[in-house]
């Protein structure tokens, strides 16, 4: 298995388990997510708990939860929204933190196509919902998920070059 690290954080973001589509020549990741529901699972064993002296309102309440897969297996931590400024504040932060621990091809890939990628996200900026890992450090990657035309799963945006592969 692989796992995918936020180079600046380390923070774990995305696994080999959810594939990914690359978007201008790999500098942005996009990944489905989906909507899960964890809790309380009812199982009929077919044993009659009044014959057994139990009542109705005895045993475990656990309630059934609904969680984004990518969300919840990663821990990620959700962010206020980002105002246009805010975010290219950030994404110039982040950019100049990042390329320095870029090298050869993937410096020259990710100088070229940054920009479009980012004037992309820009033209969805107001559809985001932000997410960070679980350290919630302040210069590590966002992740931005949004949902597509109609979609009831989100869709996620990685920045891939921030990303370092780790085999488990």
């Amino acid at each position: 298995m692989l796992v995918y690290q936020d180079l600046i954080s380390g923070d774990e973001l995305l696994s080999d388990s959810f594939p990914y589509k690359e978007l201008f020549n790999g500098v942005l990741w996009e990944v489905d997510g989906k909507w899960v529901v964890q809790g309380a699972v009812e199982v009929d064993i077919g044993a009659n708990p009044s014959a057994e002296g139990a009542g109705e309102d005895e045993g475990v309440d656990d309630q059934a939860v609904k969680v984004v897969d990518i969300v919840d297996t990663f821990r990620l931590q959700e962010q206020p929204a980002f105002d246009k400024k805010q975010f290219v504040s950030h994404i110039k932060k982040y950019i100049k933190l990042l390329t320095p621990k870029l090298e050869g091809e993937n410096a020259e890939v990710f100088k070229k196509n940054i920009e479009p990628a980012t004037k992309f996200l820009l033209s969805k900026l107001g559809d985001f919902q932000f997410f960070v890992g679980e350290s919630m450090a302040d210069d590590s990657a966002l992740v931005l998920a949004y949902y597509k035309d109609g979609a009831t799963d989100p869709t996620f945006i990685y920045f891939a070059h921030g990303l370092k592969e780790v085999k488990c």
